[in-house]
């Protein structure tokens, strides 16, 4: 057989193989399956443990004759979705139905809550406290699972990825967003200015999310800056912390190099942990008395210093030992032994989802739920009544805010064009519109850098779509086989990390 006729059979073989693996992919998988099983794990779990975070609410006004009131949350509960007609009855309604009755394709999510008085359990109800818009094909959609001849019977496209919610009856897909990941310490050199070397990271808890700064000053003394704490010197918070003895910074930052020494002399003459908590208080102004100042040092140490690692007063040694890994990463940069980070590198990023996006914007709602609800209660006891749980749960209010927010793409943040009108002008503008990234760099802005296509973008996003103009480089789009890993269960976490010490990883402690 010619070599010619071989190796045309070669490659036509090596291409039906080619096609066989991405059909067999695509039959398990969906172009925007990470999005959907984001929004799985908003509704599985998240929602949960935004309630757990806020566990209880007591009101400021309660009944003469009682001690303590106050209200538990407890479980959340979410049904598929459903509509309530004109005469009353509710029933289950499709997605094909919600786009013809301009109606919300949205589930009722159902939270329990207990009334306690002086310790007593005097009414526990399971309440309405919202209508939340479900995304297509995901777990909570009637589409999920169906095959090609049930989409077809029920009037859907079987070619139809899902991932958008209907409001309204119209199509709103959410836009992903690009942002630098938290908790991750970044170092960069200053080329002018009083400022040599800077150590940054972004803190996020479930709570807070709080930049922090470490600047080198020329004369080599180090400033912590965070939240409205403004140039704090490294030894005051290194003992405001608990390490007052000048011995033991060194061991925190892992050196004895020159800069850290300047920087135990600058601070020698603070013996205690009182005393460099309330210079702290000085360098913030407090005109309070001492006990207050030192209280509330404490609580913006707890609570607002460095608040992913912990908000317990018993973990500060742990702030502590974070702290000198800034300052010794910030040291390794002045010392040339390692380079400045690139944010522009996908590692330091992270792509935030349907899950993301929607657990900031179901925090900020229950909040005001909560709120709405302590207010009614409040304004019943002032006129004499213990109001019924069912009767001071105003459900509109939330579903309100969150269908404004899907419908107009105004989210929590002052962040606009979250969620836009999904494009239907063909089917790849479709699936380009479902797998939009957008960046949160202001467009007006040069920002060369981040515009600018970088290797670790192979694989990952797409090295040709991007509009031109203003938004050129910023707005981007995930390669097709793309797929982003979701959040994880704190307990997927910590049996992850015991994994680890198994394989002999070992905890700072």
């Amino acid at each position: 057989m010619p070599i010619k006729q071989l190796t045309t059979g070669w490659l036509t073989n090596m291409a039906s193989d080619k096609i066989e693996i991405i059909n067999r992919y695509f039959e398990e998988n969906n172009f925007v399956q990470s999005n959907i099983e984001s929004f799985d794990g908003f509704v599985d779990w998240r929602l949960q443990k935004l309630v757990d975070e806020i566990k209880e609410a007591v009101p400021a006004v309660i009944p003469p004759e009682a001690e303590e009131v106050k209200f538990v949350f407890g479980n959340v509960r979410v049904e598929k979705p459903s509509i309530v007609e004109a005469d009353g009855a509710k029933r289950n309604i499709a997605p094909t139905e919600a786009r013809m009755r301009d109606l919300t394709y949205a589930a009722t999510v159902y939270l329990e809550v207990s009334l306690l008085i002086d310790g007593k359990e005097r009414e526990r109800q399971e309440v309405k406290i919202l209508d939340l818009p479900i995304m297509l094909k995901s777990k909570y959609c009637y589409l999920h699972g169906l095959s090609r001849e049930e989409l077809i019977n029920i009037g859907e496209d079987p070619y139809d990825s899902g991932g958008y919610f209907i409001i309204n009856g119209t199509e709103r897909a959410l836009v992903l967003l690009e942002d630098l990941a938290s908790n991750q310490i970044f170092v960069d050199s200053e080329e002018s200015g009083p400022i040599t070397h800077i150590a940054r990271v972004f803190s996020a808890s479930t709570l807070y999310k709080i930049p922090h700064l470490v600047e080198r000053g020329k004369d080599g003394i180090f400033l912590i800056s965070f939240a409205s704490n403004k140039k704090i010197p490294a030894t005051v918070m290194f003992k405001s912390l608990g390490y007052t003895k000048d011995s033991d910074i060194p061991g925190l930052i892992g050196t004895d190099d020159e800069d850290v020494m300047i920087n135990i002399i600058n601070g020698s003459d603070i013996k205690t942990q009182e005393e460099a908590q309330e210079v702290i208080a000085k360098e913030m102004a407090m005109l309070i008395p001492r006990e207050q100042k030192l209280q509330k040092v404490q609580y913006i140490l707890d609570n607002l210093f460095l608040p992913h690692i912990s908000m317990k007063p018993q973990d500060r040694a742990r702030k502590a030992v974070f702290l000198g890994r800034m300052i010794k990463k910030l040291l390794l940069l002045k010392q040339g032994k390692i380079q400045p980070d690139d944010k522009d590198h996908y590692m330091n990023k992270r792509v935030r989802m349907a899950g993301d996006l929607l657990e900031d914007l179901f925090r900020a709602n229950l909040k005001v739920l909560v709120g709405d609800m302590l207010y009614i209660f409040q304004r019943g006891v002032r006129r004499g009544k213990i109001l019924t749980i069912p009767s001071i749960v105003r459900m509109k209010l939330p579903t309100q805010r969150i269908k404004s927010a899907l419908a107009t793409g105004n989210w929590t943040g002052n962040r606009q064009g979250v969620s836009q009108r999904l494009d239907r002008e063909n089917a790849l503008a479709t699936l380009s519109h479902l797998q939009r990234v957008s960046s949160l760099l202001e467009a007006t802005r040069e920002s060369f850098e981040a515009r600018q296509l970088h290797p670790t973008h192979w694989g990952r996003l797409c090295p040709l779509e991007s509009p031109e103009g203003k938004q050129i480089g910023l707005r981007k789009n995930l390669a097709l086989l793309a797929t982003i890993t979701p959040e994880l269960k704190e307990e997927m976490v910590t049996d992850n990390f015991q994994t680890l010490q198994h394989l002999g990883l070992r905890r700072i402690e």
